[in-house]
Formats: C-alpha cells, structure tokens, sequence
C-alpha cells in the first residue's frame, strides 16, 4: 500500500468514526483535521458511499451522513426452561459479529450471555427481544423483555426506599436477587467493558460511558413494564475483558475486590448530602470489598455528619477495609479531613 493509499485508509476511518458526532458538517471537520480541500473530502465520502459504509441524505445545502447498518438483526425469544443464553449466543448473535477482533468478540460474548442470561432468570417476563445493529465502525445491542423491571425487582427485594437506590446498589457491584445462582458482578463488569452501557427500566435511566467515569442516572416518567439493556463498543476496541477484571480485582486471586462508588447517585435533585441516613445507604453493602473509592465529581458539598459517618464511623468498624475519596472539590476534600483528624485523634 502507497503512502496516499494508507492515508486515504486514514482519513476515511476519521469519517466513519465522527460522522455520527458531525452529520452535517463531517467534510469541514475532516479538512479541517487534515489540512485538506472540501472536495478532497468529498472524493473519500463519495468513495465510503460507494462501499455502503455511510448514507448521505438531503439536498447540497442541508446533505446530512451517517453510518450504514451493514448488519441488522431482531428477534423475539419465549422465556421457558429450553432457553439458553449460550446457545442464541452461539446461533443467533456471534454469526452476525464475524470478522472482529477476538478481544471485541470476547466483550460481546460475556456481555451478552450476562445480560441475557439475567433476563431469563430475573425478569419474571414472558420473553425476551434482541435487536442488533452493527456499522463500519460499531456495533449495538439491546436485549428488553416485559418483566417486573429491574431496579423495581432490586427496590422490592432489598426493601430499597425507590428505584434510585436500586441503581446506586447495582453500581457498587456484587448485587444479586438471587445468590445461590448469581455472584453479582455481570452488571457491574459489563457497564465498564462496552463504549456505552444503559439501563431503562421503570422511571429510572441508568448510563455509564467508557471513558467518562461518572456513571448518572435519569428519573423519566413512567414507561411500559420490562428492562431496557443497550451496550455497544467499537468494532476496533483494543480493551480487553482482563483489562477491566484486572482494575477491580484482587492480584492475588482475581476477586472482586475493589469498587468504585458514584456518590452523586446517592443525591436526590438539588439536596445536599448532609445526613449519616444518606451516608449510611451509600455504605450499605461495601463491606463486601476490600477497597473503595468514594467518586465525589460532581458533588459540590457534604455536611460534617455525613462524612463523620464515612470517614470515622465506618472507619474505624472496619479497620481492615480502604476506605478512598478520589475527585473532591477542596470544599468537600476539607469536609473528609476533618473527620480522618478525629478518628486519629
């Protein structure tokens, strides 16, 4: 391959990876990133429609592009005792994925046995929907059945005051309804491996993103009953499922050790976290882990009780435990020190 033919390859991968960002003004953004012409661009958008990488739509003024679907598949599976995550995994999905990196395939297939698998145990639904999508660049699925919905399922079973509590729960990890049959980790591990993991259930809305470390939930009205999953990943990732054990996981024995808790989740609108009742739902259940890392971004204050009940309390009945704050503003960061003085006092 000549030196212009590889960086054709290049700037035609620059356009599959940011039209969806740019679907009006892709072309000024590529001659923009590569000091090149409009109609330089042009002749490399021309040349990825012809190989039905993209769409373009509308007229000169208002032409808009996007990805192509190269694969798209739907189907609906009964919930009985004869299906198997594995199996529609092995017939259905994994021949629709083919020509990808093993590291990207391992991804899908834990993925999505884990998520499917928990909707065959846990929805107490009829059945079970697949949809995929997969372009030039990424891929996409969603699995959604018409259960009881998941954080409602997790709020009852747990006697969880809502469905947001549900949603901070399963963002700690090592959260299961059913403990002789899960361990917990499946979500957990899932929402770190893919590009982009969402739950919708009930009024809740759950996202986490690779490489945004604050996982946010949504309250949404009301929506019909069932789960929501969507993950979706680049078909060129170079994560590895390792990788992201290996962040959370004692080196020892490979446990799951370590979590990260999301301590905006714990916040309800504009409230303040102030209380040791506030403090005392994050902390339900961490004593499961080893390590924790209390992620402040995004929480401008906390009172002295709350972080007494954190910091000191909790502490010094688990001295054997890590107990971390990564992302505090210096007004929060002081709030935390005070109270690590008085439990060293």
């Amino acid at each position: 391959m000549t030196k212009a033919q590889m960086r054709g390859e290049v700037v035609r991968r620059f356009i599959l990876e940011n039209v969806e960002k740019h679907p009006a003004d892709i072309a000024n953004t590529t001659a923009e990133e590569f000091g090149i012409t409009r109609q330089a661009v042009n002749k490399h958008l021309q040349k990825l429609i012809s190989e039905n990488a993209i769409i373009q739509n509308g007229n000169t003024r208002n032409r808009t592009y996007k990805l192509a679907s190269l694969v798209s598949f739907r189907e609906f599976y009964p919930i009985n005792e004869k299906l198997e995550e594995d199996q529609v995994w092995r017939k259905d999905i994994a021949t629709y994925l083919t020509n990808m990196p093993q590291n990207v395939l391992d991804i899908w297939h834990y993925g999505f046995t884990e998520m499917f698998n928990n909707a065959i145990d846990h929805s107490e639904g009829k059945s079970i929907g697949v949809s995929l999508n997969k372009t030039a660049i990424n891929a996409e699925i969603m699995i959604y059945d018409d259960g009881v919905g998941i954080f409602k399922k997790i709020q009852t079973r747990l006697d969880l005051i809502d469905e947001r509590q549900a949603v901070l729960e399963l963002a700690k990890g090592k959260l299961t309804t059913d403990p002789s049959r899960h361990t917990g980790e499946g979500i957990f591990f899932s929402s770190r491996i893919f590009d982009h993991f969402k739950i919708l259930s009930g009024g809740v809305y759950f996202s986490h993103q690779f490489d945004n470390e604050e996982d946010w939930i949504m309250e949404r009205e009301q929506f019909s009953s069932g789960t929501y999953v969507f993950m979706k990943i680049s078909n060129f990732s170079t994560r590895t499922i390792k990788e992201v054990f290996d962040e959370f996981s004692s080196m020892d024995d490979y446990g799951f050790t370590k979590t990260v808790v999301p301590v905006k989740l714990a916040q309800y609108g504009d409230e303040y976290l102030v209380s040791r009742s506030q403090a005392k739902r994050l902390l339900s259940r961490i004593d499961r882990f080893e390590t924790v890392l209390f992620d402040f971004r995004g929480v401008e204050s906390i009172g002295q009780s709350f972080a007494d009940e954190i910091f000191r309390v909790f502490a010094e009945q688990h001295p054997n435990m890590k107990l971390l704050d990564i992302r505090a503003n210096p007004e929060v960061k002081k709030m935390i020190n005070r109270a690590r003085i008085r439990a060293d006092s």
